[in-house]
């Protein structure tokens, strides 16, 4: 495999490290951004990648974002991330899960685990018997821990709703169309949100047999995933897989907003400038997305209950309004405001 220091995307990382087990077929990339504010703590992702140089700049990309997105949600962790380099039949086993959940020990809490996608909370009850560095276990009535994508969709929900105010000067969704790119754990929760709050829903998925159970849900429309960020809407939400806006992809759309909860959402640096280049008002997508992080620090760290989760969450639009002014004010794109401010708080300005 490529070396990381090789990758465009490898951004002075503080460690990045390769993990293989034979007799269980594990395959894993622990990538570990920045330990500045506190242990690198992100997902464990499982995916099939056509090459394997493909998860490892995956790895590197979705570890930055969770450095930049544990600052700017005030946690005090670093960020860091894990790929699991699924074979072509996305197969996993109990075995090599605990070989994965050794993997995560052998690092001796420099890095902290929890579910993303393609992994569950049962996953995590499997990783957890070999370590203790993990969060996103089960919890009790009213305690924090479980399943983080629920508090990642109230936050993309709410910041969503801070969007249509600054861009549409209106105080809730009844009315508004809203384009769903995505129909997984994070997608269904802002359709439930926004349907519940009168909005119309169109949603596309790779999986169409699981868009049309969630448009059965909310009384939405389905496209394919070809047409869906073409779709004309209030807002487009992508949340789905990451790098989906790009220079084509941005001239196509015909929205005043994009909101959504995917990772990665710009394809390139560049792409922040397109979007703002076109008047549409871009959330973020590190900030926005981060209610699953905030439940795992939370339930990690010991700190707080749901209240408090809840709370914490509450503090996504504010920190979006924060970034959208300055980006007023300045005329720099919000992705380059926020990039900036994240950068100052892990101390790489």
């Amino acid at each position: 495999m490529i070396q990381p220091e090789a990758l465009p995307d490898f951004d002075a990382h503080e460690e990045v490290r390769f993990f293989e087990d034979e007799a269980t077929g594990l395959k894993a990339i622990v990538a570990m951004h920045s330990t500045h504010l506190g242990p690198a703590a992100g997902g464990a992702r499982f995916w099939h990648y056509a090459h394997d140089e493909d998860g490892l700049t995956d790895a590197l990309r979705l570890s930055r974002g969770m450095s930049y997105k544990n600052a700017m949600a005030g946690l005090p962790l670093g960020g860091g991330k894990s790929v699991l380099l699924a074979p072509a039949d996305r197969q996993k086993t109990p075995e090599l899960l605990h070989a994965f959940g050794k993997a995560v020990d052998s690092l001796g809490g420099r890095y902290v685990t929890a579910e993303d996608v393609g992994m569950s909370v049962a996953d995590m009850i499997e990783v957890a018997r070999a370590t203790k560095y993990v969060a996103g276990l089960p919890n009790s009535a009213g305690d924090v821990g479980g399943d983080p994508g629920p508090h990642t969709s109230l936050g993309v929900f709410l910041g969503i709703k801070a969007a249509v105010k600054r861009a549409l000067g209106k105080d809730n969704l009844s009315g508004l169309h809203i384009a769903m790119q995505g129909a997984g754990s994070v997608a269904s929760g802002v359709a439930l949100h926004a349907c519940t709050e009168g909005a119309k829903v169109t949603i596309a998925d790779v999986d169409e047999a699981k868009a049309r159970k969630l448009a059965d849900k909310v009384g939405g429309t389905v496209v394919s995933p070809d047409e869906i960020l073409g779709v004309e809407a209030d807002v487009i939400s992508p949340n789905a897989l990451g790098a989906i806006l790009t220079e084509q992809s941005i001239a196509a759309l015909k929205t005043p907003i994009v909101a959504g909860g995917a990772n990665n959402q710009l394809a390139t640096p560049e792409d922040g400038s397109r979007i703002h280049g076109r008047g549409i008002l871009y959330a973020p997508d590190y900030v926005i997305n981060a209610g699953g992080i905030i439940n795992v620090c939370t339930e990690y760290l010991a700190d707080g209950d749901a209240s408090l989760v809840r709370q914490r969450i509450e503090g996504i639009p504010v920190r979006l309004e924060q970034i959208w002014a300055e980006s007023a004010e300045t005329g720099r794109d919000p992705a380059s405001v926020a990039d900036a401010m994240a950068q100052r708080l892990i101390g790489r300005a």
